[in-house]
């Protein structure tokens, strides 16, 4: 997969990644340069059969390609103004993710001058976030905020891309403790929470299509950038409701009838999050080293990996109503971090989830983010 990414690399005319290609042809249908954590992802995890150096070159071209989507000019302000490009919020929080991954590599690289480079980039979400509402908004190329500004409502080709602020303002998967700094602390940022999921009644269109399914409030799992939503409690010391928001949503968004999936399942994506769900675990921040603990959906998974080690889930007691998690082994060894460590994964093993009815409030309190290794 990486290596056809490099190939359509070399034989692009813009010398850019694939952004959203289908049968061999750019359809430019999509945003930010995400070619990127998918090779990153596959380099920090120590996939092998591609050339680190050349992919390296290829991703770090596509994000100063001058020509794409005022990357330049996100470079230059910190942020894409609205009056020079459309979806502007959306992209300068998805390109500062990709930019994130990106000095992962720099860093495993030894290429410390761009590492810090993309870091700062990484940083440009704040650039955005308007402290009066506590959401991203857009600004123009002078550093006005765009007037009027209605969080709730989605306008096709507006600053937000198939989504309103309240969704996409969530999407700092690359810094998820600074968000929680900039949203007030965690109090805030968790009531802040709870009211995406509860509020109604949910968002509104301007005229347009509303291109946002699978509604639970205003939280939309049938639109991408809303799936690691729930795991951003695991971060603000209450790892119970996204236990809790789990199961919520498999019962409301997925079955076994035909109109079951409450979405697109857009490349597979809906599908995956329900994969990585049945485990327990997902991966809020592909380029990392770490998965963020949910809470599991079937009694018992096996994981065949590559390596020839298996890899094994086993949820006692997990029923219905036993959703929240009681404890945790991980190896034999009680676990009290609602984060798993890939590096714990990758060599094989087992990991106990002990269920029951009612949340366990001091499991998931060791809350250290695993740090980014080497691969």
């Amino acid at each position: 997969m990486v290596n056809s990414m490099l190939a359509h690399y070399d034989q692009s005319v813009e010398h850019l990644l694939p952004v959203w290609s289908l049968q061999g042809n750019e359809t430019w249908c999509m945003i930010g340069y995400h070619a990127v954590p998918v090779i990153v992802d596959a380099y920090m995890k120590g996939v092998k059969g591609f050339d680190p150096e050349r992919a390296y070159k290829a991703i770090k071209t596509t994000a100063m390609n001058p020509n794409y989507d005022h990357v330049a000019t996100y470079a230059k302000l910190g942020y894409v103004p609205y009056d020079k490009e459309n979806e502007s919020v959306s992209k300068t929080l998805e390109y500062a993710y990709d930019d994130w991954c990106i000095a992962q590599m720099a860093k495993a690289l030894g290429k410390d001058d761009d590492y810090h480079y993309f870091m700062k980039r990484a940083m440009s979400y704040k650039n955005l976030f308007d402290p009066s509402y506590g959401l991203m908004r857009g600004k123009d190329s002078k550093g006005n905020w765009h007037t009027p500004f209605h969080p709730h409502e989605y306008v096709e080709g507006g600053d937000i891309t198939e989504g309103t602020s309240w969704q996409y303002s969530w999407f700092v998967p690359q810094d998820v403790p600074g968000l929680i700094k900039l949203m007030g602390g965690r109090k805030r940022f968790t009531q802040k929470l709870d009211s995406l999921f509860t509020m109604k009644p949910g968002t509104v269109a301007n005229g347009d299509t509303l291109d946002i399914t699978g509604l639970m409030g205003e939280y939309a799992h049938g639109n991408e950038p809303s799936h690691h939503i729930a795991f951003l409690y695991d971060y603000a010391g209450q790892p119970w409701k996204t236990q809790m928001r789990v199961h919520e949503i498999v019962k409301l968004m997925y079955g076994d009838k035909p109109n079951s999936l409450k979405g697109n399942d857009d490349c597979g994506q809906m599908s995956a999050w329900y994969i990585f769900n049945t485990m327990g675990f997902y991966p809020v921040c592909p380029g990392s080293s770490y998965y963020a603990i949910g809470s599991p959906l079937v009694k018992k998974a096996v994981m065949h990996l590559s390596n020839g080690k298996d890899f094994t889930m086993i949820a006692q007691n997990l029923s219905s109503k036993n959703v929240y998690i009681q404890s945790v082994t991980l190896n034999g060894k009680k676990w009290n971090s609602p984060f798993l460590p890939y590096d714990q994964l990758k060599n094989g093993g087992k990991i106990v989830f002990k269920m029951g009815r009612k949340a366990n409030k001091k499991w998931g309190m060791d809350e250290t983010i695993p740090a980014q290794t080497k691969p």
